[in-house]
């Protein structure tokens, strides 16, 4: 899997986004996807996630992460394609992450930097591979899905 990290924000440097990367991988077997997929994962600050929500939805208010998922419509099908032998990538989407946020919630939450920093890498990755709380019951499996890949990984509460 190809993983792509942007921080608009500069609070990492490049050597410490290798866990960030290493907890995608394990949420991609987790959900036996393939490996020809590929994702990016930017951070921003609490101005630019705020633009961002109110331009593509609608909605004028800062958010912790945004999801725009590739194949987002149940009617998006997609075939894997060889070229002489070599599978396309797949891309899945991108995640904005608010660094800003990140911080009031580990603070409000009572837990690491890291540990929010991973749910919401998980929880924007799984909006990405069609997983959703709308209902309670979507809300059950996504969230137990999150856990899961969370604990497996070592970010525990």
């Amino acid at each position: 899997m190809d993983i792509i990290i942007y921080d608009e924000t500069k609070h990492f440097k490049e050597e410490e986004t290798g866990w960030m990367i290493d907890l995608l991988q394990v949420a991609k077997e987790k959900l036996n996807l393939e490996d020809t997929i590929e994702v990016s994962v930017t951070f921003v600050d609490n101005d630019k996630i705020r633009e961002i929500n109110r331009e593509y939805r609608d909605k004028d208010a800062v958010t912790d992460v945004i999801s725009f998922a590739v194949e987002d419509d149940e009617d998006d099908v997609f075939t894997l394609l060889e070229l002489e032998g070599e599978e396309i990538t797949r891309d899945l989407g991108d995640l904005f992450i608010s660094y800003d946020k990140a911080v009031e919630q580990a603070e409000e939450y009572g837990h690491s930097l890291k540990r929010e920093i991973g749910f919401l890498l998980v929880h924007g990755f799984l909006h990405l591979n069609g997983y959703d709380h709308m209902s309670l019951s979507e809300e059950k499996i996504m969230f137990a899905l999150q856990e899961e890949i969370l604990d497996e990984y070592g970010l525990k509460r």
